[in-house]
């Protein structure tokens, strides 16, 4: 049987953050890292931008070179899954029959793209990107030929992809089921911002839309909304979330809902076990203390060094500050904070330049900004979050004040 001190599951960005920083941290015992794809492990932001649209080489995605994970004596289990783990053995089963011990482990594996619920969502032709595989399979169809597409869901992904498809000169028409698109994360201005942004790029955006089910025989031809109608399509993306993969961990016991629940240093409730990144669900003291999961790279590293630190002898409460990008055509967004339960919003600067920041205030405090194109605002704003003090909406729309100026000394 295989074995190693730290069997880290996920070789995304938490997880391959969580053997780097162990090394960095002089931790000598032995480091598994076990992925699901046979790719060292990569970035994942660019697949949806960059890698997507052809600025970047997957080369330049790499987390860290491969020959970088030899020297450091991390070994790379790919190409496999974890089917099971009992934390009394402290033994994993992989999806291949063989098992693998661990001293402890760090769960880190993400989450898998949400399918549509509704008839034909297994067409040939209907994409998620999550992997570098689900790039390649659509810039391969692109390459074929591809103009129309169908892209699901009105987050930053479908955003995202909609930009860069655009930039490729397909006919794209994007479908969001709320009244808006960013509605669970944004408040009306941002938006408003991106709707028009989009329609202005020839993006046939509509909101309110349901779908009821995706139409052809093997591979998908259209798109059979709530209303009835059809809509073409040569490919159909599906960027509705995802499912956090903590299936294993929920079994053996863990504690979870929809997430697999981890205390202040990323401990679930299973001995010696470690959750991280986009499936782990924590007491955020940004947002009041509400239990949530966090997707973003920032917080991901974060608690993969949290947990590194707690392995090592130095455990430190997580507390990282919450950031986020996202980049459109040339808008670059910046948010800093959690934006949930504001009660007030303000707007600084002019969208009409495509520059302005959108700061969203709770019981008069400041709690989150989204930026666009507005850097400053970002750096700054963030110290005005974690100053987290009374400000007058009269002064935070006025540019003349720097935002820093406004945190008392």
């Amino acid at each position: 049987m295989r074995s190693a001190d730290v069997v880290i599951v996920g070789a995304g960005h938490a997880g391959a953050q969580c053997a780097i920083a162990l090394r960095q941290a002089g931790y000598e015992g032995s480091i598994a890292l076990v992925g699901r794809e046979n790719e060292v492990p990569y970035e994942r932001p660019p697949l949806s931008k960059e890698y997507f649209s052809r600025e970047k080489s997957f080369e330049r995605l790499y987390i860290r070179p491969p020959e970088f994970w030899r020297e450091k004596d991390i070994h790379l289990t790919l190409g496999i899954e974890v089917s099971a783990v009992d934390p009394g053995s402290k033994v994993l089963t992989l999806s291949d029959g063989s098992a693998f011990a661990y001293g402890q482990l760090v769960w880190a594996t993400g989450g898998d793209p949400r399918k549509l619920a509704c008839p034909g969502a297994e067409l040939s032709g209907v994409h998620a990107i999550r992997t570098r595989a689900d790039c390649d399979r659509l810039m391969a169809e692109i390459d074929r030929g591809l103009t129309q597409v169908v892209v699901v869901g009105g987050g930053y992904i479908g955003l995202e992809a909609a930009a860069v498809l655009t930039k490729l000169n397909c006919h794209v028409t994007l479908l969001e089921a709320m009244p808006r698109v960013l509605a669970r994360v944004a408040g009306t201005e941002l938006s408003t911002f991106y709707e028009n942004e989009h329609r202005g790029h020839g993006v046939d955006l509509r909101t309110g839309i349901t779908v009821a089910a995706l139409e052809g025989q093997e591979s998908v031809t259209g798109v059979r909304l709530g209303d009835g109608s059809v809509l073409p399509a040569q490919a159909v993306i599906v960027g509705i979330g995802i499912v956090p993969a903590v299936a294993p961990l929920i079994e053996a016991g863990a504690a979870g809902d929809g997430g697999v629940t981890v205390d202040e240093y990323c401990r679930t409730s299973l001995p010696d076990v470690f959750a991280i990144g986009d499936c782990a669900s924590f007491s955020c003291s940004f947002a009041d203390g509400r239990v949530l999961r966090v997707e973003s790279v920032q917080n991901a590293n974060d608690q993969a060094s949290c947990v590194a630190k707690t392995i090592c002898g130095d455990p430190q409460p997580y507390r990282a500050f919450p950031w986020f990008w996202s980049n459109q055509y040339d808008l670059r967004l910046q948010t800093a904070g959690l934006s949930l339960g504001y009660d007030q919003t303000v707007v600084r600067g002019d969208p009409a330049v495509r520059s302005f920041s959108v700061l969203y205030l709770k019981q008069g405090r400041v709690i989150a900004l989204d930026c666009v194109n507005m850097v400053k605002d970002y750096v700054q704003g963030r110290k005005l979050v974690e100053a987290n003090v009374c400000v007058s909406p009269e002064q935070l729309v006025d540019t003349g004040l720097a935002l820093k100026d406004l945190i008392p000394v």
